[in-house]
């Protein structure tokens, strides 16, 4: 991540679950109370990981968004995209997100969430135009980034053809393609979901082997990526458990 810290009760505690990244010690507020602060004192103690009771003043200058707790951890690893194939490739119908520039962390950990959500393998970001994993990414993810591979590749068009050359099929989310209600999706597939505003890009939509399109009410201009990618990832994840 781009600094050591993560906020937020979902953030800690599925960093706490999932075990992927070293957590130093737990900053918690003195007047934290509930359910999941419970959950995460005792699995912090069951780790061995420091406890550190602070007053509220010094969490809200951390993060105005800490819900009364931090914890300190090992910075994001990001995935070889080598590794995310072979992963996915040791799946039935599995499918994968690669991001065309989002460059909005609320975005990008709003999708991270949905992939997560709706059983995709793993998520592909480009090292430039975009945002990185970082603290916001996190906490919009509700913690999903524990649970989810993140590749970071340096040009996403060649990582298109890699996906091709071992047997993916891409399907990018554009305006101009066929009602994604009756796409015949064929595994292992990757949907390709474009940045805010600008959509695909000319040469990343020339690459995809089908677009589709969420059909909707003209009365506004589009979904936001986010929103987009929740449904893309639902209909796939739908036609992936019917084929089972």
């Amino acid at each position: 991540m781009e600094n050591n810290f993560i906020y937020g009760r979902n953030s800690v505690l599925e960093a706490l679950l999932s075990g992927k990244r070293e957590i130093n010690k737990i900053l918690l507020s003195q007047t934290a109370r509930g359910d999941a602060v419970s959950k995460i004192i005792k699995l912090a103690r069951q780790k061995g990981i420091v406890l550190q009771n602070c007053p509220p003043k010094k969490l809200d200058k951390l993060s105005a968004n800490s819900q009364g707790i931090a914890a300190e951890i090992s910075p994001a690893k990001y995935e070889d995209i080598e590794n995310l194939i072979e992963a996915a490739k040791k799946k039935t119908n599995s499918f994968l997100a690669v991001l065309d520039s989002i460059e909005d962390p609320h975005n990008l950990g709003a999708i991270i969430r949905n992939c997560a959500a709706f059983g995709a393998v793993g998520v592909v970001i480009p090292k430039r135009h975009s945002a990185s994993v970082n603290e916001t990414v996190s906490k919009t993810s509700a913690g999903a980034i524990e649970h989810i591979d993140i590749a970071r590749v340096s040009n996403i068009n060649q990582t298109i053809e890699l996906l091709k050359e071992n047997g993916f099929w891409i399907y990018g989310l554009d305006r101009s393609g066929k009602d994604i209600s009756g796409a015949d999706f064929v595994f292992p597939t990757a949907i390709v979901v474009g940045g805010e505003g600008n959509g695909l890009h000319r040469l990343t939509k020339e690459k995809c082997d089908f677009l589709i399109s969420i059909p909707q009410s003209d009365s506004i201009s589009s979904l936001n990526a986010s929103c987009a990618s929740a449904v893309a990832l639902y209909e796939i994840s739908k036609r992936a458990l019917s084929l089972v």
